[in-house]
């Protein structure tokens, strides 16, 4: 590694660790406890995806397993947020709804709420093909949907049809113009129109955003609909506006995310928005 190298991967961190609790669970459960002391939910993700090795999806799985297993003894109300690449899907689709198959056996135990993350666009169809088929199952499971996708009107139309859960997200991955739109005001029209949609259509659902106008929105919609939803943050991003929304009775959970692989999620984050952008400017020059 260069030096240059190395100092770029000290101020991401330095930006990084704002949102990611630390390498182990343990550091994961110890942010969620203070979470929840706050009044917040917890949705825990392990990070990594696109494991092939048996060894790698074997941990992930376990470990989700013992998050499960340790919500009562920590005294945290939460939920964890699962990428199907990271449980088999880059080998096989198959192998990944068992995988999914082995932690939803774990989870109704506790009744643990589990969500599916939505990767890029690629894996679209097949996350939601495993979605349909484990919530027939098992209900305490959601699914997340990407508003600049020009497919997700569609996808969520048919996902409400059998009751779905969805968390509506912004997405993070970079797409193809033909199937996704690219200007942050397209992004939001989208993500305001497929919120509306749920608000007059769904029940337990997420709005996962750090935009204050759509924040905002759906507090307006949720005074014309009484559905069930929560508000979705990352961990150390818009502190400022959590405990107001707490006091105010909304339901709020904070995304936790953990592990090693703390750097191509970081990238992501940063590359999503500008503001990420700055913050990453200003940790640059108050280090260095």
């Amino acid at each position: 590694m260069t030096s240059g190298t190395h100092v770029m991967e000290k101020i991401l961190f330095g930006v990084a660790k704002r949102w990611i609790a630390g390498n182990t669970i343990d550091d994961a459960l110890s942010a969620a406890k203070i979470s929840y002391k706050n009044g917040m939910n917890v949705i825990i993700n392990k990070l990594g995806e696109h494991h092939r090795s048996n060894q790698a999806i074997q941990n992930t799985i376990s470990e989700y397993k013992t998050i499960i297993s340790s919500f009562r003894k920590w005294n945290v109300c939460g939920g964890i947020s699962v990428k199907p690449t990271q449980i088999g899907l880059s080998k096989s689709m198959r192998e990944c709804l068992q995988n999914f198959q082995s932690i939803i056996r774990s989870a109704s135990l506790s009744q643990t709420f589990v969500w599916i993350d939505m990767e890029s666009s690629d894996h679209t169809d097949k996350t939601i093909e495993i979605y349909q088929s484990i919530f027939s199952k098992y209900e305490r499971l959601g699914v997340a949907l990407q508003a600049n996708l020009k497919r997700t009107e569609n996808d969520l139309s048919d996902l409400l049809t059998i009751g779905a859960k969805i968390r509506l997200v912004k997405g993070a991955y970079r797409e193809n113009s033909k199937i996704a739109y690219k200007s942050k005001e397209q992004i939001d029209a989208n993500y305001e129109k497929l919120m509306k949609t749920l608000f007059e259509k769904g029940n337990e659902f997420g709005i996962a955003t750090h935009d204050l106008r759509l924040i905002e929105k759906a507090k307006s919609y949720s005074r014309e609909h009484q559905r069930k939803f929560e508000f979705q943050m990352l961990r150390g991003i818009m502190d400022s506006i959590k405990p107001g929304l707490v006091r105010d009775g909304f339901s709020l959970a904070e995304y936790i995310p953990y592990g090693t692989n703390w750097l191509p999620y970081s990238i992501r984050r940063l590359k999503e928005r500008k503001r990420n952008i700055l913050l990453l400017g200003s940790a640059f020059v108050s280090k260095y």
